[in-house]
């Protein structure tokens, strides 16, 4: 589509009249939403008027304190909710998980960077800005980079309930 004397007085009549670059796109037919745009910076138009906007800012709403809220895990409706109530009904029939005892490591086992050997374990114990960060050392537990105690502990078993769904065909 060429841009005819006609289109362009056109293109500039709708511009001044405040409508948008995909309204004036859809009253002349055959140019797109970016093409108006490109044209109207080429011919220099002058941007659009903001509206007004008033001198006081919008009272922020209120929400209660992160602490006093439940737990949600919907987030919404956004995006593909196909499994949605699938994945609510795991996430509240799941037990809450046990609390965690770090395995004590005798310091002439424990391992830093510098000392850490592809045989050892490398789970990290500690902050690594600590002085007495280390990580376990122990003999590695076959292809896993952790002894079996914390391949236990990083590579969790799928839940039963996840595993009869598969068994099922579902």
């Amino acid at each position: 589509m060429a841009w005819t004397d006609e289109r362009v007085d056109l293109l500039k009549k709708l511009w001044s009249e405040g409508l948008s670059a995909s309204q004036i796109a859809g009253r002349l037919g055959g140019v797109t939403r970016n093409a108006v745009i490109g044209k109207v910076h080429r011919l220099g138009l002058s941007g659009r008027a903001t509206t007004s906007r008033s001198s006081v800012p919008r009272p922020r709403r209120n929400h209660a304190p992160r602490q006093n809220r439940a737990p949600s895990i919907t987030f919404g409706t956004r995006g593909n909710v196909a499994l949605k109530p699938t994945f609510e009904e795991e996430f509240e029939a799941a037990p809450a998980p046990a609390p965690v005892e770090e395995l004590v490591i005798p310091l002439h086992e424990r391992a830093s960077i510098l000392t850490l050997k592809d045989c050892m374990c490398k789970w990290p114990i500690g902050d690594p800005t600590d002085e007495d960060f280390h990580f376990c050392g122990r003999k590695k537990s076959g292809s896993s980079p952790y002894c079996e105690y914390h391949s236990r502990m990083a590579f969790q078993p799928v839940q039963a309930r996840r595993r009869e769904k598969r068994s099922a065909g579902g």
